[in-house]
Formats: C-alpha cells, sequence, structure tokens
C-alpha cells in the first residue's frame, strides 16, 4: 500500500471516507469553499485580463486533481491573486497585437503547461529546496508591493472609467486616477464601497459566514432589479456587468506550442512555478502543524504541477495553493482531500446549471472582492522585524518592493533583482567569517578567544579558530588572515594550529587556497597543523590533501598538535615563556 500511496497520495485518506462523520465534514467543508471560490475565481479571472468564466475552468479539474495528488489534506488549490497579476503581466508580451479573447485564453494555457512542467519536474527530481532561494525579505517585499499592483489594477473597475494609458503601472493608475477625477461614475462606486464594506463587516463580526459570497449576491439581485446592464443611452444605468458566461464543462483543448511566445513567457512561468508554490507551501506548514500529517514537498510539488497540466488541457490559466481558501478549508473542518474534490464538482454543477445566475454580476463587486483579498498581503510588520534582526534583510526588503512597483508590469524583473541582492548580500555576510586566536588563563584548560579575554597569545605556537564554511567568496580572506598573524608575531611563529571544528564545508577553492597556503608558509619556515577536522575530513582525504602533507599535520585534538609541535622544536625556554604551557604539560 504504502508503494501505491507514494504516486496516488489520495489512497492514504479515500478509505477515512468510509467513516459518515469524515465525509460529512468533507462535504461541509467542500461546500463553504466552494461559496468563496465561485466569486473569487471570476474576478481573479478578470485580474488576470481573461473572461470571467476562464476562472471558474480553473477551479473545476485542477482543483480535484490538486487534492487528488498532493500531499497536503486540506491545501486549496486554484486561482489566486499574485499569480492571476503574473499571467496578466506575461501575455501581453508575446500575444499578437489586436489578438481576441480567445487567443488571449490560449496563451494563458499554455503559461499554465509551462507552470505545470516546472513543478512537476521539479518535485520529480527532488528539486523542493530550491524555493529556499527566495528569501523572506524578497518575498515580503515582492509580496506587498504586488499587492498595491492588484489593488490600483481594479481602480477603473471601482470608479466606472477608462484604465489610463502607459508602458508601466504606475503611469496607468496616474491616468486612471485622472479619469476618476474628471469623470467617476459615482453609482459604480457606490457599489464596490458597498459590496467591500459587506465583506470587512462580515469578515469582522461573522467571520464563519461567506461574506464575499453574500456581498456578490446582494450586489448582483440588486443589479438585476435595477437592470444595471442597460447602457445609459437605452435608459440604465451604465453599471458594467458580468455578462452572459457560456454553460457547460470545459473542453480539451490542446494549446499551440509556439516556441517565440514560450522563450518569451520562460522567466514569468518560473516565477509563478516558485512564488505560487512559496504560497502554497507555507500555508501547507502551517497546516500540518495543526493536524500533525505528513507533508511532502517534492509530491505537492508534482501535485500542484499536475493540476496546472490540467489546467491548461481544459481551457484555464496558471494557479497554486489559496491562503485563504486554505484557512476557509481548515475552519470549516475538512478532515481530507475529498473536500476540494467536492469543491470542484459544485464548481461543476455551477458551470453546468447556474451560470445564468452570475449574468448581472457587477464588475465593481468583482472588484472589491480582489480589494479586499490583497489587503491581507500588504504587512509592513515582517519588514519592521527584519530591521530589528539585521539591517540588510530589511534593505532587501525594501529594494524588492520599490523595484517591483517600478518595474510592473514586468513583475519578474522587481523579483529576480531581490533574489540577486539577497544572495550577493550573504556573500558579503559570509565574506569575512569569524576568525580568532585563541588563549587560556592561567591553569584553565579551556582556550577563548585572546583579543576579547585580554589574554596574551604565544609568539611561537599559534591556536586559531576560524567559524564558518571555506569556499570560493572568503578562501582569500582565510589566506590573508593566517599570513597576517604570522607577520604580527615578528618572524618568531614557527607553528599554526587551525582547529577546524567551526567548519563544516570546504569547496575546490577553498581545498587549492589550503594547498598553496601550506607550501607557502612551509618556505618561509611556518608550518600548518590542523585539529578537530571531523566536519570536512573526508573531502580532505578524497582531494588528496591528507596524503599530500601527511597525517602528522591532523589531530582529534588541539592538545594532541600542540604537543606534537613543542616535540618538533625541543626548545624548553620558548615552552615555559608560553602562555599556552599548562596545557601540554
Amino acid at each position: 500500500m504504502n508503494k501505491f500511496t507514494k504516486f496516488l497520495p489520495f489512497l492514504d485518506w479515500l478509505h477515512e471516507l468510509k467513516n459518515f462523520n469524515v465525509l460529512r465534514a468533507d462535504m461541509v467543508a467542500g461546500l463553504t469553499v466552494a461559496l468563496v471560490l465561485v466569486p473569487q475565481s471570476m474576478a481573479y479571472a478578470q485580474l488576470a485580463g481573461l473572461s470571467p468564466q476562464y476562472g471558474l475552468y480553473s477551479s473545476f479539474l485542477p482543483v480535484m486533481i490538486a487534492a487528488l495528488m498532493g500531499s497536503s489534506r486540506q491545501l486549496g488549490t486554484g486561482p489566486v491573486a499574485i499569480v492571476s497579476l503574473l499571467t496578466a503581466a506575461a501575455i501581453p508580451m508575446v500575444i499578437p497585437e489586436g489578438a481576441d479573447m480567445v487567443t488571449y485564453a490560449a496563451y494563458a494555457s499554455l503559461l499554465a503547461l509551462m507552470v505545470g512542467f516546472f513543478r512537476f519536474a521539479m518535485g520529480a527530481l527532488k528539486l523542493g529546496f530550491v524555493i529556499n532561494f527566495l528569501s523572506h525579505p524578497v518575498v515580503v517585499g515582492f509580496t506587498n508591493a504586488a499587492a498595491i499592483i492588484i489593488g490600483t489594477s481594479q481602480l477603473d473597475k471601482i470608479f466606472g472609467v477608462s484604465k489610463g494609458f502607459g508602458e508601466y503601472s504606475y503611469e496607468q493608475v496616474w491616468g486612471t486616477v485622472i479619469n476618476a477625477i474628471n469623470d467617476a461614475h459615482l453609482l459604480t462606486l457606490a457599489i464596490a464601497i458597498f459590496a467591500a464594506s459587506i465583506i470587512i463587516l462580515i469578515k469582522k463580526y461573522k467571520p464563519k459566514l461567506p461574506g464575499v459570497l453574500i456581498a456578490v449576491a446582494i450586489t448582483t439581485y440588486t443589479s438585476y432589479l435595477m437592470d444595471f446592464g442597460k447602457s445609459v443611452e437605452e435608459g440604465g444605468y451604465g453599471v458594467a456587468i458580468i455578462g452572459e458566461i457560456p454553460e457547460g464543462l470545459p473542453s480539451f483543448i490542446m494549446p499551440e506550442f509556439n516556441f517565440s511566445a514560450m522563450s518569451g513567457m520562460m522567466v514569468v512561468a518560473i516565477t509563478i512555478a516558485l512564488i505560487g508554490f512559496m504560497e502554497a507551501i507555507a500555508i501547507a506548514k502551517v497546516m500540518q502543524a495543526k493536524t500533525k500529517q505528513r507533508l511532502d514537498i517534492n509530491q505537492e510539488l508534482m501535485g500542484q504541477g499536475l493540476a496546472n497540466f490540467a489546467s491548461g488541457l481544459f481551457q484555464g490559466y496558471p494557479i497554486s495553493g489559496s491562503f485563504s481558501r486554505s484557512a476557509v478549508n481548515i475552519s470549516a473542518g475538512a478532515v481530507t482531500g475529498f473536500s476540494s474534490v467536492f469543491t470542484a464538482i459544485l464548481v461543476g454543477f455551477t458551470l453546468l446549471w447556474l451560470t445564468p445566475l452570475l449574468y448581472h454580476i457587477p464588475q465593481a463587486a468583482l472588484a472589491a472582492v480582489i480589494m479586499t483579498a490583497v489587503l491581507n498581503l500588504i504587512k509592513i510588520e515582517p519588514i519592521i522585524q527584519a530591521w530589528k534582526v539585521e539591517k540588510h534583510d530589511a534593505l532587501v526588503a525594501v529594494a524588492t518592493f520599490a523595484l517591483t512597483l517600478i518595474a510592473a508590469p514586468h513583475l519578474e524583473d522587481g523579483i529576480l533583482i531581490g533574489i540577486i541582492l539577497s544572495l550577493g548580500l550573504f556573500l558579503y555576510r559570509t565574506m569575512e567569517p569569524r576568525f580568532t586566536e585563541l588563549s587560556a588563563h592561567d591553569g584553565s584548560s579551556m582556550l577563548v578567544n585572546a583579543l576579547e579575554n585580554k589574554l596574551e597569545g604565544c609568539e611561537v605556537v599559534s591556536i586559531v579558530k576560524y567559524s564558518g564554511s571555506l569556499y570560493f567568496a572568503n578562501a582569500g580572506y582565510f589566506e590573508d588572515k593566517i599570513l597576517g598573524l604570522i607577520s604580527s608575531k615578528q618572524n618568531c611563529l614557527k607553528y599554526i594550529i587551525v582547529d577546524m571544528a567551526g567548519i563544516n564545508r570546504i569547496d575546490a577553492s577553498g581545498e587549492d587556497m589550503l594547498t598553496r597556503l601550506l607550501s607557502r608558509c612551509s618556505s618561509i619556515g611556518v608550518e600548518i597543523l590542523f585539529a578537530r577536522t571531523e566536519g570536512i575530513e573526508k573531502v580532505l582525504e578524497r582531494a588528496g590533501f591528507m596524503d599530500r602533507f601527511g597525517e602528522n599535520r591532523f589531530y582529534d585534538r588541539r592538545t594532541d598538535a600542540l604537543r606534537f609541535a613543542w616535540g618538533e622544536l625541543g626548545d624548553e625556554d620558548a615552552a615555559l615563556k608560553s602562555p599556552l604551557k599548562h596545557l601540554i604539560s
């Protein structure tokens, strides 16, 4: 059974549905999530530049497959705000000018296939650790900027005006604001404010109720009664509504593999694959802590990858795990992945029979759904906390935030620069690890930092400790510190004992530097010994380093290396004068 559950994770919980209480809990949770997902998915589809039905298509089979093939039982998959925004940013860069919605949707499905491929490949190759390259400050900065971009992208629908023109998002927002000042549609604005107020108030006072659905239902019924869809010329109010949504389930359509378009969307596809999955795995880990269930990051990657494949093949667009819907799912009592399967079934039911009820949904109401959803993404506290812990991290977060805002809609530029800054600062911080000369108090066998404890170092034999990986970025620093130590001893130094207990990794550059350093120091009469090399001993053996320089340079304890050095020197006077003399007595 274990062999099968590794490839078919749903077999791990399928038998639990025999328990009626589990089945009922999952169905209640599935219904609760569906009441949120239906209006949200349509809103996010519009954020992605698509017609509302494509959000429903992305919430049918993909949600079901993610639940069946992922390792997290309560993770709610489907359209999410950030992935929708990235989709909207990617497709205009590659789509032919003047293309219709069908062509746009085909490119969105192609992007979903690309995202699915990257996620599935990462999972199959056990590359889940790659998401660690997206540091917390980068994600915080990007998420805050994305939330502002998402929110401001809805201003035209909220004010009922035309969107401003410009290559960059800030130019479009400024144009939209000018249009709103000059020609705002007050009824449209009132609907948006009304819908947002309902969502916020229900979340505050009755959080168990589906606030999004209630807001959309009330505004839709009002739209139906007042016939908002009629234009002013027809004697109506001129409020934009969703309009007709095609009935029926999405059909299988293989997107055309346009390699030119694929190369143009490659960076965005990778960004969506990583950012979207990081969002999914973050909430999955929170739920794992609550439920104590197993979470396999690589299996989750494959499950999310297969879900995006399904989305791409059945007229959907890229999807990911949702913070809000996952929280609703687990708080509603979901026990197994069947809750998400039932959610998908209800979305399919909606597509088959309920789409006429969606005709009168005001565009402003869906814009309000997006605006209230992204409010939760704006978080300043993590940046403040990062400043308290490490100022460099806070600067990375702020830089990523600013660059993402400036570069939008080319969002991948902001996050790529953020990653580069984060990695660059990591290298900078590790270029100068802690290098200390050790000494001991009289009568004490404990070696401590000589400088901090104001102890005298030995002029003939010096014991030093280096804490950190020895790799290409800091190998030169280690060499400079050793040569500087020799110079400071005014040519009296004969032996240097390097305590390597703090070195847990060494690369080819580090090994090459040690080889050159030993040869150089030997030529001027200074020998280097190594103590406590357990962490890197195997690497040095494989490299032939220990064979080249002899086993008498390597010791399990620092005192053993010290005894060898004094034995070789045979200098009794020096031994008597040394602050380390009691260690070898």
